[in-house]
């Protein structure tokens, strides 16, 4: 069987399933991989598939987290305009509970949705400029892999606390490990540069 080339692909031969959350924006994306007896093979971005499922994304980086232990807690990330960052997040090895938070001025501000993501399932979460990011292991030795749209530019990150009650996020369970700077980021209440 031959593999048609990422231009021209027809809808019958999508590679990727794009499935919309409560969120604007955020989408999940899941390979349908190819299998035979040899393993599998799975695509996991092409430029005309997201165009055709209404996602203009072109990275232009990619980054790995590295998670040895289980519940080790990344997050909530997040980037000012004009330095937002759209990124497209997958684990390639274990499980992570991935959350991601909209902080886009309007209605569905502070609006959060959280997605296991397995790389035995092939899912990826895609999150648009304007939403905030973090994850959960939920396995040891968890992976994660980043595409950016943007290269990070040092001193633009910004962060809220991952425990925020304004947000209210549900947690499968408490972390064990946080960084410094994740555990110090401030809570929306005391964020002024955020819209609300």
């Amino acid at each position: 069987m031959g593999w048609p080339v990422c231009a021209g692909v027809a809808p019958a031969d999508r590679y990727m399933i794009f499935s919309a959350t409560p969120i604007p924006g955020v989408v999940v994306v899941t390979a349908t991989p190819h299998r035979d007896a040899r393993g599998s093979f799975a695509r996991l971005y092409c430029p005309d598939e997201f165009a055709a499922a209404g996602i203009e994304f072109a990275p232009t980086q990619i980054n790995l987290s590295v998670n040895p232990l289980r519940l080790t807690l990344r997050g909530l990330h997040f980037q000012h305009p004009p330095f937002a960052e759209a990124k497209l997040v997958r684990a390639v090895a274990g499980q992570v509970w991935d959350v991601a938070v909209d902080l886009r001025a309007g209605p569905g501000f502070g609006r959060w949705h959280g997605v296991v993501l397995d790389a035995a399932a092939m899912n990826a979460v895609f999150l648009p400029e304007g939403v905030a990011h973090g994850f959960l292991t939920l396995s040891d030795g968890a992976e994660v892999l980043y595409q950016m749209g943007r290269s990070y530019l040092p001193g633009k990150a910004q962060g809220l606390r991952w425990d925020d009650p304004a947000l209210g996020i549900v947690w499968p369970a408490a972390p064990a490990l946080i960084g410094d700077a994740d555990r110090g980021w401030p809570l929306l209440a005391d964020r002024s540069d955020l819209a609300q």
